[in-house]
């Protein structure tokens, strides 16, 4: 009897042991995995750092509250990187938000350099920020909001380009060129925005240019004056020709696409979608040939029709914006010399020379890029390829 109760009491503690020995490993397994878990966050908490910015940290239940759960009827924009909200603050101020997507093309290095960048810029010609939202997942930036919405929702659209008169145009212009010049020569830090379009110059109340979205934008320090990469981004009609095929940027990459969006502007077309009875050029291959026949003025038939405009001025700013787009970034001028020459009809101006990408698109191709790229009397959106937006 004592020999099997012996048995039993070891048999007993053994499993006892067993069993600790388990409740033990899982609690240590637990243990591990509570401890990686938290050392996970750590880490993202500490890639979202921005302490040393200056910068308003809204909760995400006020922000889910200002754009009514993110409610459709909000929807004021939508791009590459996510969906923009309009949204009223508990204050009453109304801003937009700008909500990064789970899926998005914009990564966290993305976002930081918008968040530290845009934070630390001061013009009346950039979008301001008011303040950012970092919880769980979600990533957002808060702007002031832009009541007349971006410059392409006026200038190509038939019925509201009129609204748009040709010195209200002339600001415009005058605006981004000098934002631009703000960020290439007279911030702290020099930036090169890389995505400058019509969609990211958005309009207040009074329809003054804010420029906006600095995901893409990239700084340079001290004599630096050129960068190169393997990841090409940004939006095809306005990038310049060195970034698209050799992937170098500089301050004469804004230039270009500022040349872009200028004769946009000025005749109230879109580069990549022109399109004419007699040649398969792009907008700036239309302005090129009308330039070289002295006929550079009728590209601004919806000028005209405004009857309230300067004709020289507005052939001035045909001139300085085929400058802009010539296709050596050496011919090019500083943003300096754009506000410069277009501010004083005094100065000089020189013979452009022929734009980058001077070449008839063929309508019979089949092209692997966009559908945009294909014959120019399609219905057409701009969408991303090769990382562009």
């Amino acid at each position: 009897m004592a020999a099997a109760e012996f048995h039993y009491n070891k048999k007993t503690r053994l499993v006892l042991i067993f069993v600790i020995s388990l409740v033990c490993g899982m609690l240590i397994v637990s243990f591990l995995i509570f401890c990686l878990i938290k050392k996970r966050k750590a880490k993202r908490a500490s890639d979202y750092n921005v302490k040393d910015i200056e910068l308003p940290m809204l909760d995400l239940t006020t922000v889910t509250n200002a754009t009514k759960k993110f409610s459709l009827t909000n929807m004021i924009g939508e791009g590459g990187f996510g969906i923009v909200y309009k949204g009223t603050l508990p204050t009453g101020q109304e801003v937009a938000v700008k909500r990064l997507s789970t899926n998005s093309g914009q990564g966290l290095q993305e976002f930081k350099s918008e968040v530290i960048l845009i934070a630390r810029l001061q013009h009346r010609n950039l979008v301001r920020l008011l303040g950012c939202c970092l919880e769980g997942d979600e990533r957002m930036l808060i702007y002031e909001y832009m009541p007349n919405k971006s410059l392409d929702y006026f200038i190509f659209d038939q019925d509201r380009k009129t609204l748009l008169t040709w010195q209200k145009r002339f600001e415009i212009i005058m605006g981004i060129s000098r934002g631009l010049l703000y960020l290439h020569q007279d911030s702290r830090l020099r930036i090169i925005h890389r995505d400058l379009k019509t969609s990211n110059i958005l309009l207040d109340s009074d329809l003054n240019p804010k420029i906006s979205d600095f995901g893409l934008a990239r700084t340079f320090g001290g004599d630096q004056t050129e960068s190169k990469t393997k990841r090409v981004v940004g939006t095809y009609g306005y990038m310049s020709p060195e970034y698209v095929v050799d992937g170098k940027f500089s301050v004469k990459s804004d230039v270009f696409s500022f040349g872009v969006l200028l004769l946009e502007i000025v005749s109230g077309r879109k580069n990549r979608t022109f399109h004419h009875s007699t040649h398969h050029h792009n907008l700036l291959g239309h302005v090129w040939l009308l330039w070289k026949e002295g006929r550079a003025f009728e590209l601004a038939n919806d000028v005209a029709e405004l009857l309230f405009f300067v004709e020289s001025e507005v052939v001035r700013c045909i001139q300085v914006g085929l400058l802009c787009v010539q296709k050596l970034p050496q011919d090019r001028p500083t943003m300096a010399s754009v506000v410069v020459m277009l501010s004083n009809e005094t100065v000089a101006l020189p013979q452009p020379k022929e734009p980058g990408f001077f070449v008839e698109r063929n309508c019979a191709e089949t092209d692997t890029l966009t559908s945009e790229e294909r014959c120019p009397t399609q219905n057409l959106l701009t969408i991303s390829a090769l990382e562009a937006r």
